[in-house]
């Protein structure tokens, strides 16, 4: 019996003295108060920047404008899917050139996160994952499944000793101080159950066994083995505690705004909720904060997904997607984070005693043995100021605001009081473009390159994700008997997809498009169509927009047409076409002749002055432009198309769709209260995105290549280059 209370003062004293007992040795190391570095206990900021969402002539500016805002780590995920294209052939060039741009960091003097994953989610398409990863035999992701554990293990490994051999970990000398092994894994583990915690232990023990000498990190995963840190995603976070008292606190994802899809309004969240969010994590005895994002960039290319995901990643960061400062996000931030470091020698050494002065109200108090002190005064109520009294001052405190006191006397910053300047986005035309077109007609069936089936294909499995299409053909025979050639009252064709995009043609002749959504990605074409006495060639082009990149076991979802598909008002009453004769053709004509690069337009010929193409779908048009003098960022204004793709100078730049108009509540916007992704919407009723980011590397001083390929039918003339600024 006497054991009972000597055990719990023992567990008590751990807890009170785990912050000057590291947990792990080496050169990174932490306690329950902070990460350690080289013997100094620091609270770190840190910012996400993808390298592939940027360019490399961009990293160094958007690395010193992180870094004059204050941060102290740059995170980045590890993109599978664009270092290993295919099996055993690795890519780590240009934009996914993942060692320069840790060396790029570390020049700036930053640290790095590196989160390896190698899943990722991130809006990016299949989440990371390489396409082929779905193929291999007895593959099931994210489970306790040899083939996948097995492949995961094997890139993992490669990155790792990747980093080694530059020595970037910081043991070595390098930059990185932390690294992650999967990713917001835990509502995939509570939903598999023990298959889930099965591959949970098997990661933290395989991560661990690579011998980093720096921590890794599980976000989103309660249960995370030790050594692995457990950590907290979300708008908010003040209320997390890591899994064991001996842990940091750590805020992975704090997320700036939200990402835009096709079709929906452009989310913004306001800076001073931001603060207000960071600052509820540090007088909680928060350690570690990083901006989800702080610069997003851009997805070019096909690289967006989890379906109708836009090009633009501009997440309301504090630089924006031209790599510009976006304030007064940006600036706000900024002095949030020189407050932070005013005090943070008190909060790495002490804990905080908290009062309640009213409701709503809390002070926290922060007083280590050296007669230090800091105060964080806090007001949270959404509507109402307060009027705070503390030591021998008052203090005014706007409605959902926190104040830092310094020596807890002198106010430093208040999340709700913003100083920086406010600037207004402005985009300005800087040239027109004289345009030639080339029309993609339907294949035929019966062409060489095309495969014929018995039945509905999933698209997947034949694109292999080669391309955002996938035409399904196949022929009706219409008797001159038929009841609706006499009256004109033309039979319906149901169409039943799996989604993304449909677009019918009937005897070459578009007949109706249809689309889904990001929450209803599944479709129905149902439509009246022009069919005529003898043979009719039906002709659907199958559009992905990207895939899917969350969810259990997202790899078995479905692309593409998988019936039913039916005529009805025939004599016969209703036909089903399901299981018939279909021939399928992945990509486009246009593709495979590689109309985006000057050698493969130069193998069809093009339309030009009065014949060019205007609102024709499946069109594809090409120009040659000048630079614009100067080094503002540009963009393509595609007011005026549908939707489609485009590139320059062979480069993809990304899939645009202007035509789809910004649906959802954009109505008043205030920081104060529980903020959410529906809250603070933009541009109902205008594209979802209208303007494409051309990096100026791309470009030549003259003769630049632009192609733009539109399915629906647009305006090319409408088309214009702007600067950002």
């Amino acid at each position: 019996m006497p054991k009972i209370p000597i055990i719990k003062i023992l567990l008590a004293l751990l807890v009170v003295f785990s912050c000057v007992c590291s947990s792990i040795n080496g050169a990174v190391s932490y306690d329950d108060k902070a990460i350690i570095i080289n013997g100094r206990r620091r609270i770190l900021m840190s910012g996400s920047i993808h390298y592939p969402r940027s360019t490399p002539q961009m990293w160094p500016d958007l690395i010193k404008k992180a870094k004059d805002g204050g941060l102290d780590v740059i995170q980045t995920y590890v993109f599978w899917n664009g270092h290993e294209p295919s099996p055993g052939k690795y890519n780590f060039e240009g934009r996914y050139d993942l060692v320069k741009f840790i060396k790029t960091v570390q020049e700036a003097g930053l640290y790095v996160n590196l989160r390896i994953g190698p899943y990722v989610c991130a809006e990016w398409n299949f989440g990371g994952f390489p396409v082929w990863l779905k193929y291999v035999p007895g593959m099931s992701f994210r489970t306790d499944n040899g083939p996948f554990k097995s492949a995961m293990q094997r890139f993992t490994e490669k990155i790792v000793s990747m980093m080694k051999s530059e020595e970037l970990f910081e043991p070595q000398g390098g930059p990185i101080i932390l690294s992650q092994i999967e990713n917001e894994y835990g509502p995939v583990e509570w939903d598999i159950g023990a298959p889930g915690k099965a591959y949970t232990k098997w990661a933290a023990q395989m991560a661990d066994g690579l011998k980093t000498g720096v921590p890794w990190i599980m976000c989103k995963q309660e249960d995370a083995p030790d050594p692995m840190i457990d950590t907290c995603n979300g708008f908010y976070c003040e209320k997390f505690t890591p899994n064991k008292p001996y842990k940091p606190k750590m805020f992975t994802e704090l997320w700036t705004g939200w990402f835009t899809e096709f079709g929906g309004a452009i989310p913004t969240r306001p800076v001073e909720d931001i603060a207000y969010s960071v600052l509820r994590f540090i007088q909680n005895n928060g350690s570690f904060v990083n901006y989800y994002m702080y610069h997003g960039g851009t997805n070019f290319g096909r690289t967006a997904g989890g379906l109708f995901i836009t090009t633009s990643y501009d997440y309301d960061a504090p630089i924006d997607e031209y790599g510009l400062l976006n304030e007064p996000k940006w600036g706000h931030l900024r002095d949030l984070h020189t407050a932070i470091k005013l005090v943070e020698p008190v909060l790495v050494s002490s804990y905080p005693t908290v009062t309640y002065p009213g409701k709503n109200q809390e002070i926290h108090v922060f007083l280590p043995k050296n007669g230090d002190c800091a105060a964080f005064l806090s007001n949270y109520d959404p509507q109402f100021s307060a009027k705070m009294t503390f030591g021998n001052s008052q203090y005014d405190l706007p409605p959902w605001s926190i104040s830092i006191l310094q020596d807890c006397k002198k106010e430093v910053f208040n999340t709700a009081k913003v100083n920086a300047p406010s600037t207004q986005r402005k985009m300005t035309s800087v040239g027109s473009f004289s345009w030639q077109s080339y029309n993609e007609e339907a294949p035929s069936s019966d062409s060489s390159d095309t495969l014929s089936m018995e039945g509905l294909y999933e698209q997947l499995n034949v694109t292999r994700d080669e391309s955002d299409y996938l035409w399904y053909l196949t022929e009706v025979y219409i008797s001159p008997n038929e009841q609706f050639l006499k009256n004109g009252q033309f039979p319906v064709l149901t169409v039943m997809s799996a989604g993304h995009a449909l677009h019918v043609f009937i005897n070459n002749q578009l007949s109706g498009t249809v689309w889904g959504s990001l929450k209803n990605p599944k479709l129905t074409f149902n439509g009246n169509v022009k069919l005529r006495a003898g043979a009719n060639k039906i002709s659907m082009l199958s559009v992905s927009v990207g895939l899917a990149n969350v969810g259990t076991h997202f790899e078995t979802y479905n692309v593409g047409i998988l019936g039913p598909i039916s005529l009805t008002g025939l004599n016969e009453g209703t036909r089903d076409l399901t299981k018939q004769q279909w021939s399928y053709k992945v990509g486009l004509k246009g593709e495979s002749l590689s109309l985006h690069t000057l050698d493969g337009s130069s193998s069809v010929e093009w339309l030009q002055g009065s014949l060019v193409a205007q609102k024709q779908p499946l069109t594809w048009y090409k120009t040659t432009f000048n630079a614009p003098d100067g080094n503002e960022p540009l963009a393509l204004d595609m007011n005026g198309m549908g939707k489609g793709q485009m590139w320059v100078n062979g480069e993809a730049i990304g899939r645009h769709w202007a035509g789809n108009k910004a649906r959802g509540n954009c109505g008043k916007c205030s920081y104060t209260g529980i903020y959410n992704e529906n809250k603070c919407n933009r541009y109902c009723g205008d594209p979802s995105q209208r303007w494409y980011h051309v990096p100026r590397s791309w470009l030549r001083p003259t003769g630049n290549f632009l192609v733009v390929f539109e399915e629906l039918g647009g305006n090319p003339d409408w088309i214009t280059l702007v600067k950002r600024s």
